[in-house]
């Protein structure tokens, strides 16, 4: 299969989250066309921009078959039946980690984009559904989702297709890469192997390199 059908398009603002902290994990639908730019929809906020947005982090796709195995692992929750709960941009079923690699490229809409990286989980995760223990639940089972780089500017609207058009490191699916290197169980070849990976975000290449000192 190289066609899904986006059945959500996300965006939120930077809200009062936790304290001082402010969080724009909560994305909401989005009607009609949304501008695709170099860091990611316009309109959408990230909070923190040390660990999130940015060209190379300019869309999250957390995969909607994933909120199915949440509701067996901490029961109903409201934000289980929003798209973007988990602070995805897309919205998509039948594509998951193992089914998709570093460099692939998709046609979201009119934009073309590409994968750059796994989603590393952090702790706002916990805060917005009210359970501890979800990071390493993600960490476990590798339902961790994914980020985007842009490769060209487009629009896109729920119920376009997102097709992809080319495959790229076809040894290093995301789910693959995360086992490595978030989950911290590279070997010492994959550790070589991923500092050299091209279409991996830089950040993701340096860890990898830092490793092999």
């Amino acid at each position: 299969m190289t066609r899904w059908t986006i059945e959500a398009v996300c965006a939120g603002t930077a809200r009062p989250f936790l304290g001082a902290e402010t969080s724009a994990i909560q994305k909401r639908p989005q009607e009609g066309p949304v501008q695709i730019h170099a860091e990611g929809l316009a309109p959408d906020e990230q909070a923190d921009r040390r660990g999130h947005g940015g060209p190379e982090m300019a869309l999250h796709l957390y995969p909607l078959d994933h909120h199915d195995w949440w509701r067996g692992e901490i029961g109903d929750h409201p934000a289980l039946e929003e798209p973007g709960g988990f602070g995805s941009n897309l919205a998509v079923r039948g594509l998951t980690e193992e089914h998709v690699h570093i460099g692939d490229r998709f046609r979201c809409g009119t934009a073309l984009i590409e994968v750059s990286q796994p989603r590393q989980p952090c702790w706002k995760i916990e805060h917005r559904f009210g359970h501890k223990g979800m990071v390493a639940a993600i960490i476990r089972s590798g339902r961790c989702g994914w980020y985007f780089r842009v490769i060209e500017p487009g629009e896109v609207s729920r119920g376009d297709s997102l097709e992809r058009v080319s495959l790229g490191a076809q040894d290093w699916s995301v789910a693959r890469v995360f086992r490595a290197l978030v989950a911290g169980k590279a070997t010492p070849q994959e550790r070589a192997a991923l500092a050299a990976l091209a279409p991996l975000s830089p950040k993701l290449r340096a860890k990898a390199a830092a490793w092999q000192k």
